[in-house]
């Protein structure tokens, strides 16, 4: 237990030392399990390929599943094709492409030499992650949300094609059995997923928990499950937690801040774990007789097949030739890749390589490269948008809203006792966002009529936050009915908005301001009053 917290403190120290240093955190998590694994300084014998599979295979289910939670929908919408396109025929083109290098340059056998192509051919979403977050990397077209829906989604793909593979080298499909596979993979990956998502957005609806950390421990079954159960029927598991996170993180659910500072760290713990324990599993010993190949497979990857498959899927878009050159240099390989090659280790499939060391000499190479110089690259090629914030683009963004909040309860001598909201008079530029009557939170309306013991929390401008005052953010865009109406010509039972977001500026409404198009609503998210 005493090695374990020492681990974790070291991840951690190593996380603010990388980040000053510009380097890829997770690279940092690699090379500290490198340090005290084997062949490292501290020398902790570990080769158990199978356990670190198991281990490595739960750390990705959660880091699977938050990352759908975290992906947000609206500003994922309008690139989702691209993205979906990258994930599923991407990932194919570069499996096969890198397959056939592997084949009639380096002289692998032909399934060991697409086995190969198979393990490395997805993005890692970790990777991808941390170092839009961590650099705060604002880019033009959507790009940010394309790479974060593109990383998250096609891990399911590359796990489809290495258990395909793998089946092929051990003779166990034929031909109507490799269809019926591929089906299984992908049609109950999907129903699986879309599935629990619905009945636990049900179950949510209709029970509560008494703690909030029950709907975390909830959340944690479902993602559990939404890997658990198609697996069991040869389904995609990783396609389904995915799905099932995406599903669950663009509804408005219950406790959902909470739920997304216990997966921010919780995620954060798995992808500690499941890089130090892959850098605790390498032999440096066995990199130089592996390195020649896995620097080849690796430019290859980097320069040749990653381009070429972007350039086929996003041409059509008319997507930029810049654009497309930043999304081919953040195709960074990561802790999937591993973990998929640990699978080739444990399987009786018999291979003439190293895979799992050629497999993570590539990671190093495209973390420590692709990692280090994707800022650099954005800026160089003229992708930065100084306008956006990549935060936003994450479900799990709580943005600082510039209102302040004034609470107190109303007494029986209070002039405002007996009066309905509509007959007082509030401070200037303040709202009366939330009355709790009796422990019941409500949001009110001009009819309603204040009683002695009821507290109320206005709302006016500058910076703090009031529990029980939930606010989320809605753009009005063109055709969706708001546009060009007054705050009073909202039914009361459908929002309540508490501020506007107008420009540069911030507009605290009445019942006589117009909303535009392009204004950004913060919106009480508590029932009104019926």
């Amino acid at each position: 237990m005493l090695a374990v917290a020492v681990v974790i403190v070291a991840c951690v120290i190593c996380n603010k030392i990388s980040s000053r240093l510009g380097v890829p955190m997770l690279l940092a998590f690699i090379l500290l399990g490198m340090f005290f694994g084997s062949d490292g300084v501290v020398k902790i014998p570990f080769s158990n390929y199978a356990l670190a599979e198991q281990v490595c295979s739960v750390a990705l289910i959660f880091i699977m599943f938050y990352g759908g939670f975290g992906t947000k929908w609206s500003e994922a919408k309008p690139v989702i094709w691209q993205s979906l396109l990258l994930s599923s025929l991407g990932t194919v083109m570069t499996a096969g492409l890198v397959g056939l290098f592997c084949r009639y340059v380096l002289h692998i056998a032909l399934l060991e030499s697409f086995l190969i192509g198979a393990v490395i051919s997805s993005t890692d979403a970790a990777s991808v992650f941390s170092i839009l977050r961590s650099k705060r990397l604002n880019l033009r077209y959507n790009t940010a949300s394309m790479l974060e829906v593109e990383s998250g989604s096609n891990d399911p793909f590359s796990y489809m094609l290495t258990v395909i593979v793998l089946s092929l080298m051990n003779g166990e499909v034929s031909g109507s059995g490799f269809a019926y596979m591929l089906f299984a993979q992908i049609f109950f990956g999907v129903v699986c997923g879309v599935g629990i998502a619905a009945l636990a957005l049900a179950f949510m609806k209709r029970f509560r928990f008494a703690s909030p950390g029950f709907d975390a421990i909830f959340i944690v079954a479902v993602a559990v499950f939404s890997y658990a159960i198609p697996a069991c029927i040869g389904g995609n598991g990783y396609l389904s937690a995915y799905l099932t996170g995406i599903i669950l993180g663009n509804r408005r659910i219950h406790n959902k801040k909470a739920l997304v500072h216990f997966f921010d760290g919780m995620t954060g713990l798995m992808q500690m774990l499941l890089f130090f324990l892959l850098g605790l599993l390498a032999f440096p010993s066995q990199m130089p007789s592996i390195a020649p190949r896995a620097f080849c497979i690796a430019l290859f990857l980097t320069f040749v097949a990653r381009p070429i498959a972007v350039c086929l899927i996003l041409t059509p878009f008319k997507s930029s030739l810049r654009q497309q050159i930043l999304v081919a240099w953040a195709g960074m390989r990561g802790a999937a890749s591993i973990v998929f090659a640990i699978m080739t280790v444990i399987n009786p499939a018999v291979t003439h390589n190293d895979i799992f060391h050629i497999v993570f000499f590539i990671v190093l190479f495209s973390i420590l490269l692709q990692g280090t110089l994707l800022p650099i690259a954005a800026r160089w090629l003229r992708m930065t948008d100084a306008g956006a914030d990549v935060m936003k683009t994450f479900n799990d963004y709580i943005d600082e809203v510039p209102v302040q909040f004034i609470q107190f309860t109303v007494t029986e001598s209070h002039p405002w006792a007996g009066k309905a909201i509509c007959e007082i008079v509030l401070p200037p530029d303040s709202l009366l966002a939330l009355l709790v009557r009796k422990g019941e939170q409500i949001a009110p309306n001009g009819g309603t009529v204040l009683v002695p013991g009821d507290t109320l929390v206005l709302s006016g401008k500058a910076g703090d936050r009031v529990c029980g005052v939930q606010l989320y953010e809605r753009t009005v865009r063109p055709g969706d009915g708001w546009a060009g109406r007054k705050i009073s010509e909202i039914p009361p039972g459908e929002a309540l908005v508490v501020m506007i977001r107008r420009g540069n500026g911030v507009v605290i409404p009445s019942g006589d301001t117009m909303l535009n198009e392009g204004d950004v609503l913060v919106v009480n998210d508590t029932k009104s009053e019926k």
